[in-house]
């Protein structure tokens, strides 16, 4: 093989494996959350993680001397932030203060969706009629697996895992749009970065009168959201998507429930039931279906191919 084509491989075998590795933080970040608000309130939760964050994502930048964003991107860097940064993890704080961790990775299915229906929308694609088909499918889904657990789980909790879904979507089809322009870590780095005006003052206003009863769980639980699922996973997951391409690497994306409900058993023991695991695969079906239906997406980026913006270059 020549240097290319061995160069192609490499960079194809590192999106995958960077990819993966996102993939797997991002599952933890359900448990964790359901762990965290045992002990922290949900708003402080919300605002001071992205606070963490949005701090470490400003050094990231200054390391790595990045420019500032375009006043074009600013729009779309705003919708990453609202979906992202406060939006999903708001949501989901709110909901798992009244379902377990592992009812709400069922929703987690449906993810890959709403980005997909949202790159639909803002992109202005014309998709097969099965893409719409599957949707529907997928969606159906989802709602009668929350009608059927009325009985013994919360309504309230099931309406804002959907919110969280929806919300997180746009945010990650407006991340993935902004990111083959700016680079994918520096895309939510810059979402963190632009949500500290607010956050920060938040977090300060919400800070708990004192922590004595907040238990090590907790703190692992928020220390865990705060840097590897606002930051770290993010990182790991746009390096894979350039490297190996949103339409081969975004698949293993369908991977994230089935790791969610083995950190649910594993970690915080919580009962992970065959129905559960059926409607989250025929969902996954249905998600892959769609995504299929839609086309593929851009190629991979050329290996070594740095699209940072910086002021170096």
């Amino acid at each position: 093989m020549n240097k290319t084509t061995v160069g192609w491989v490499g960079g194809w075998a590192g999106g995958w494996a960077s990819g993966l590795l996102g993939v797997i933080i991002f599952s933890g970040s359900l448990p964790a959350t359901r762990v965290a608000v045992l002990g922290f309130d949900p708003l402080f939760l919300t605002v001071a993680r992205a606070s963490i964050a949005g701090v470490l994502g400003g050094l990231l930048l200054l390391a790595f001397r990045e420019n500032l964003p375009k006043r074009s991107e600013l729009k779309g860097l705003f919708i990453v932030a609202i979906g992202v940064v406060v939006g999903f993890p708001l949501l989901t704080a709110l909901a798992l203060e009244h379902i377990t961790s592992a009812h709400s990775i069922v929703f987690i299915g449906l993810l890959p969706l709403a980005t997909a229906i949202f790159g639909v929308v803002r992109g202005g694609e014309r998709p097969r009629p099965a893409f719409w088909l599957f949707s529907v499918m997928g969606s159906a889904l989802v709602v009668g697996y929350a009608a059927s657990q009325g009985m013994t789980a919360s309504p309230k909790g099931d309406l804002l895992m959907l919110a969280a879904i929806i919300v997180c979507g746009l945010g990650y089809a407006e991340g993935a749009s902004l990111s083959r322009r700016m680079g994918g870590w520096q895309v939510i780095s810059w979402a963190l970065v632009l949500s500290l005006p607010l956050m920060l003052p938040l977090a300060l206003y919400t800070l708990p009168a004192g922590f004595e009863t907040v238990d090590t769980g907790a703190w692992l639980g928020f220390g865990y959201v705060s840097v590897f699922s606002m930051l770290i996973g993010f990182v790991f997951w746009y390096r894979g998507l350039a490297l190996g391409g949103t339409a081969t690497v975004g698949q293993l994306q369908l991977l994230q429930p089935f790791f969610g409900f083995a950190l649910a058993a594993m970690l915080l023991h919580e009962p992970v039931t065959a129905g559960m695991m059926a409607i989250t695969a025929a969902i996954i079906l249905c998600v892959a279906g769609a995504r299929f239906s839609a086309g593929r997406s851009g190629a991979p980026a050329t290996v070594g191919q740095d699209v940072r913006r910086s002021s170096t270059s």
